[in-house]
């Protein structure tokens, strides 16, 4: 009963596109007709996939036909274009799923469909029809931060603490069936952006529940924050039980299933629910077993094991209910994000100061 929800947020349309046809040429006096229009998506904020589905409801964009030679002008004018605005962050692939483009700023453009020729001695005077395709556009949220974790570990709970984002919050396992992107505010103004991204559950990497809508957007943000249950969790009565090291190890094999890209990106850990009886003990348990993951494989069914584990930057313990650790939570966020940034300013420069070298 909760999918409709995600009808409200749509991250991937299908649009018709089709180039204007070329115009006729002019036999008698070697006009040539002209082009048609093409079909462009330009990337512009504050536009929605979900926007564009409400004004355009048939989803077709076609360009203008080029005007037929004449005598009075020989060569025939190019077809009007149409321009098509997108939201940043999509990918554009064919019906095949090919990629054809990529729009993340605002401004970019991508061609995607051709107007036709027109009609010249070359082509015996007779236009082109314009390209026509099938296109998908498929949005992935951009963000500093992405959440990660199974329903219930306390992602939107965590979210809201730390951000102006006001999360739909609700006790039971599937809770976020949409992202919620929310930003952390700095003293020095700086602002960072925390994606909540519907709840991964174990299998996902097989497109089961949300699976590969969530892991596509996690691809898409700078670093993962893990958010787990310092108790542990339990999906449903069917399921097993899985201690807080358990769920990191399934995490990290969904991710490394879908994507292994996604195991190179700087990750934190925040340790929910330090409020509860016993937490202490099992979060001394969990350090433990983070510091020589080797020595616990054996916990799970060898087909769940990753093949690789996470090193984390930092572990945070904290509870969204008492407000324990997330202010230093803030801090490690912003401190991770900032050494990346320099350490990409000095591959920037340090690839400069090679070209220059070679170049010289």
């Amino acid at each position: 009963a909760l999918c409709p929800q995600y009808g409200n947020f749509i991250d991937d349309l299908r649009l018709y596109v089709r180039g204007g046809s070329g115009g006729m040429g002019y036999p008698r006096l070697g006009g040539e007709g002209g082009r048609g229009g093409d079909v462009w998506l330009v990337a512009q904020e504050r536009v929605t996939l979900k926007g564009i589905r409400e004004r355009h409801p048939r989803k077709r964009f076609v360009a203008g036909n080029g005007a037929n030679s004449s005598v009075h002008a020989l060569k025939g004018e190019k077809g009007k274009d149409c321009e098509v605005h997108v939201p940043l962050g999509i990918s554009v692939l064919c019906e095949d799923g090919k990629k054809i483009g990529e729009l993340n700023t605002a401004g970019e453009r991508c061609l995607v469909a051709r107007g036709g020729v027109g009609g010249s001695l070359v082509t015996n005077f007779l236009p082109c029809k314009g390209q026509k395709r099938i296109v998908h556009l498929d949005l992935k949220l951009i963000a500093d931060v992405g959440l990660v974790g199974f329903p219930n570990a306390g992602k939107s709970s965590l979210l809201s603490k730390v951000s102006h984002a006001k999360p739909q919050i609700a006790d039971y396992a599937f809770t976020t069936v949409k992202p919620e992107l929310g930003k952390i505010m700095y003293a020095d103004y700086k602002q960072i952006s925390v994606a909540d991204l519907p709840g991964l559950i174990e299998g996902a990497h097989a497109n089961k529940g949300m699976g590969h809508k969530f892991l596509k957007h996690v691809e898409r943000t700078k670093q993962l924050l893990l958010v787990v249950d310092v108790s542990g969790f339990q999906l449903s009565i069917k399921t097993r039980f899985r201690t807080a090291f358990e769920t990191i190890l399934l995490l990290t094999k969904e991710m490394e299933l879908y994507k292994e890209e996604l195991l190179r990106k700087p990750t934190l850990l925040a340790v929910n629910k330090m409020d509860l009886p016993n937490s202490k003990d099992n979060l001394n348990e969990l350090m433990k077993q983070l510091q020589n993951p080797q020595d616990f494989l054996h916990l799970l069914q060898e087909e769940l094991i990753p093949k690789s584990t996470i090193k984390f930057k930092d572990i945070i313990p904290v509870s969204t209910y008492t407000g324990e650790g997330i202010e230093e939570l803030k801090t490690c966020i912003r401190k991770s994000l900032d050494q990346e940034a320099e350490k990409e300013n000095e591959d920037y420069q340090k690839k400069k100061l090679l070209l220059l070298q070679t170049s010289g």
